[in-house]
C-alpha cells in the first residue's frame, strides 16, 4: 500500500504534537522545546495571575503570581505557597503549577531565583544552563524566599501565616533547605530534589545534613528509576528524618517504583501521568493536613 502525497502547494496536516508545540511552546524554556503533546495548560479564568516584582535587599526580582480572583463579597485570604523552579527557570510549566494551586484556593508565587546570574529560559541546552545555576548561592535563594514571603504578606491578599513551599528538581532540594531555614513554614512538598552532593562556598550543606533540623514537615516525592537520585540516598534521608526534630519525624517520603526523574513535568518525555496525578493529590492532602 503506497503512502499518499499531499497535492503540490498544500501542506500536510500537522500532528497534535506539532500544533500544541506551536501554540504553547513559546512560553517554555528554549532548552525544552518542542513540548510534549501531553502538556497541561491551566486556564487563568477565575484567577488573578501575572508577573509581579519582589523587592529584596539587593533590588527587585521578577516573579509569577496566581491567586483566586476577588468576588463580590470579601473572600477569605488564601494560604501562601512558594513554588520553586526547576533548572529551566520560571517558564510556562512552573507558571501553570501556580495556576493549578490557585484553582485549588491558594496564593501561589514563583520568584525567579536565578535572575541575578542570568536568564536560563533563553539558553539552548543543559550545559549552558548549568553554567548559570551553579553560580547561584543557597544563601541568596533563602533570602529571596524570605523576601517573597514578606512581599506576599504586605500585599494583603494572602494569609502568610499559612505558609507552604513546593519545588521541583533543583527546587525540590531548596524545599528541604527552606524547611530547615524558615521558622514560619508549616509544610513543604519536595519533588525529586537531590539530597546529597558536593560542597562548596555556594552550597555548604545539603538536605541529608539538615534533615534533623527541619522546622516544618516535608513530603518527599521520588522516582524509583531516577538515575540522578539513588534510592540509597532516599533511604539515608528516611533514617535521618526519624532521628531528627519533631518536624523531621513528621516528614514522609513516597517513592514511585516505576517513575524516573521529573515525572510531574508533563511537557517532557519524563512525564508519568499516574505518578503525577497521585503526587498532586498527595501534595494537596499534605497541605491540608498541616493547616495550609
Amino acid at each position: 500500500m503506497t503512502q499518499r502525497t499531499p497535492p503540490t502547494g498544500r501542506a500536510a496536516t500537522p500532528t497534535r504534537r506539532q500544533v500544541l508545540a506551536s501554540v504553547v511552546g513559546s512560553g517554555f524554556a528554549l532548552a525544552v522545546c518542542p513540548v510534549s503533546a501531553e502538556t497541561i495548560s491551566t486556564s487563568a479564568s477565575g484567577l488573578e495571575a501575572g508577573d509581579v516584582k519582589i523587592p529584596t535587599s539587593t533590588g527587585d526580582i521578577p516573579a509569577y503570581r496566581a491567586m483566586p480572583a476577588a468576588t463580590g463579597k470579601r473572600p477569605r485570604k488564601p494560604p501562601l505557597v512558594l513554588v520553586i523552579q526547576e533548572i529551566f527557570g520560571v517558564h510556562e510549566h512552573i507558571r501553570d503549577v501556580c495556576r493549578r494551586l490557585a484553582k485549588a484556593g491558594y496564593f501561589a508565587v514563583a520568584p525567579e531565583l536565578f535572575v541575578r546570574q542570568g536568564d536560563v529560559t533563553k539558553l539552548p541546552g543543559i550545559p549552558e544552563i548549568r553554567g548559570v545555576v551553579d553560580r547561584v548561592p543557597d544563601a541568596q535563594v533563602l533570602a529571596d524566599l524570605d523576601a517573597t514571603v514578606a512581599w506576599a504578606a504586605a500585599s494583603g491578599h494572602t494569609n502568610a501565616e499559612q505558609l507552604a513551599i513546593t519545588g521541583f528538581c533543583w527546587g525540590g532540594r531548596i524545599v528541604w533547605l527552606y524547611a530547615a531555614h524558615s521558622t514560619k513554614l508549616r509544610a513543604g512538598v519536595a519533588w525529586y530534589g537531590r539530597l546529597t552532593g558536593d560542597h562548596d562556598a555556594l552550597r555548604p550543606r545539603h538536605p541529608l545534613e539538615l534533615a534533623a533540623q527541619l522546622n516544618a514537615p516535608v513530603l518527599g516525592l521520588y522516582g524509583g528509576q531516577d538515575q540522578g537520585i539513588p534510592l540509597t540516598s532516599v533511604d539515608d534521608m528516611r533514617k535521618a528524618l526519624k532521628a531528627g526534630s519533631n518536624a523531621a519525624k513528621r516528614s514522609d517520603i513516597h517513592v514511585y517504583p516505576k517513575a524516573g526523574h521529573a515525572f510531574l513535568a508533563d511537557y517532557r518525555p519524563s512525564y508519568q501521568p499516574e505518578a503525577a496525578a497521585d503526587g498532586w493529590k498527595r501534595l494537596l492532602g499534605w497541605l491540608k493536613a498541616h493547616g495550609v
